[in-house]
Parts: structure tokens; sequence; C-alpha cells
């Protein structure tokens, strides 16, 4: 199975770079994690100058880049603000729900306005990953942490303590 996680925005720090490639190399063969960056839309200016209509017009421009790298029959979901806020448990009831259904996966990061509400539209879930707002770097490594905890959950791997 692969899970494709989508974000827009090419460069990370170092660390976080380091921290996602950790943690997606310890899944087993068999459940692929993969993360794929896709080009921010230039964004010049003061953007508080930048009107909802430009804005927009970036936003949708990222989510054509991200349809781009959508694997075939793949289940899209969203991170979203107003998405499911799980706890970790139901997130490897997700993932064991995923693996079951057998096809791809692809979670979705947006840029800095977020991701465009079109594409959102499409989505079959909307997962919220904290009420907090979080650097987009740091959201990578949390996401990827979450879904390799999950999956030690359901693997009854010792990763995972309550």
């Amino acid at each position: 199975m692969l899970i494709r996680i989508l974000a827009v925005g090419q460069r990370s720090p170092r660390w976080v770079d380091e921290a996602v490639s950790d943690y997606l190399k310890r899944f087993p063969s068999g459940l692929d994690v993969e993360l794929v960056a896709v080009k921010t839309e230039n964004r010049t200016g003061d953007p508080t100058r930048r009107t909802e209509a430009a804005t927009a017009t970036l936003m949708a421009r990222e989510a054509e880049r991200l349809r781009a790298k959508l694997p075939p029959r793949a289940r899209v979901v969203v991170l979203d603000e107003h998405g499911d806020d799980l706890r970790t448990t139901a997130l490897a009831r997700r993932l064991q729900q995923w693996q079951q259904a057998a096809d791809p996966v692809a979670i979705l990061i947006g840029g800095p306005d977020g991701l465009d509400a079109g594409l959102k539209a499409e989505a079959q879930e909307r997962i919220r990953l904290s009420s907090l707002t979080l650097p987009h770097a740091l959201v990578r490594v949390l996401l990827a942490e979450q879904l390799y905890r999950a999956w030690s959950i359901n693997a009854g791997h010792p990763y995972h303590r309550e």
C-alpha cells in the first residue's frame, strides 16, 4: 500500500528533512510512505495587500500541482483546521481501514495560505492535525511521526505507550 504525503513547499530546514526521512524509513515493506514536495506559487509583495482573488489564484495553481502528483485511484485526505479531530488510536483505525481498502492514499498539506477550496471539496476525508497553528515544515514531521505511531499501534509494536 502507498501513502503519499503531498506538501506544498520545497525548501525545508535540514532537520525537517532528516526527521521525516527517519520516520519514513521505519515503515515495513508493503507499507510505502513517501513525501513529495510541490512548488509553492511565488508570493511577492506585502501579503496584507494581496486580494482574496489573488490568493485564490495562487492556491488554485498549487492545487493543480498537487493533483498532478496524486497516485491513480488515490483516496485524498486533506489536512484542514476544520477536519476530523482524531486521537492517535483513531488514526490507527483509519490507517487500518486504508490498508484494507488497498487503494493508495494521498495526504495533502497546503502552502502558506492553505489549500484551494475546490481541492478540499474533492477530498474524501479531512483531518485536523492540531488545534494549534503549526509551521508547515513541522507539520511534515508530526504527520510522519503520527502515521508511524498509528502503524506501531496496529502492529503491536512497542513504540506507542499509553
